[in-house]
């Protein structure tokens, strides 16, 4: 499927490129993929600012930051769609930027996922330490006295 993917995508992108070269003009049309492109690149800095203003703001509000953390990679992943040079990648991009879409992808990806990482988190905790990296205490009194006049040198 990865494959067919990776194969697929260059073809449609080069495809309606040829069509909107030939219903708007060549030049024009790669000046509307330059300029998505720089608007991407400057979308890229401003979400992902937002996305650790957001963040921050979930964690020192003691709320769970993971709303927070999709949007901004939705955001993140949409600029980025942006600056690729292809009208189907700008098109989904830009769905990418809209809140409403986001929000709808951002249930699907919960719906989807939130299950496999919830097993995930199960299988893997049961293989954590129970001290969690604490080193337990000298219990025992097996500590050792070292040679004072040594140790202020």
């Amino acid at each position: 499927m990865l494959l067919l993917l990776l194969i697929a995508w260059p073809a449609i992108e080069i495809f309606v490129l040829i069509e909107v070269g030939d219903a708007i003009g060549w030049l024009l049309a790669v000046v509307v993929l330059l300029g998505t492109s720089v608007l991407g690149a400057q979308l890229l800095r401003i979400q992902g600012r937002s996305a650790i203003e957001r963040v921050s703001l979930a964690v020192s509000e003691h709320r769970p930051p993971a709303r927070a953390a999709i949007d901004g990679l939705l955001g993140f992943l949409g600029s980025v769609l942006l600056v690729i040079p292809g009208f189907v990648s700008d098109g989904l991009g830009a769905l990418l930027l809209l809140p409403p879409t986001r929000a709808l992808t951002r249930r699907w990806l919960s719906r989807h996922y939130g299950g496999r990482a919830m097993r995930f988190v199960a299988t893997t905790g049961r293989f954590a330490s129970r001290d969690r990296g604490r080193r337990p205490g000298d219990v025992d009194s097996t500590a050792v006295d070292d040679d004072r006049p040594q140790l202020d040198r």
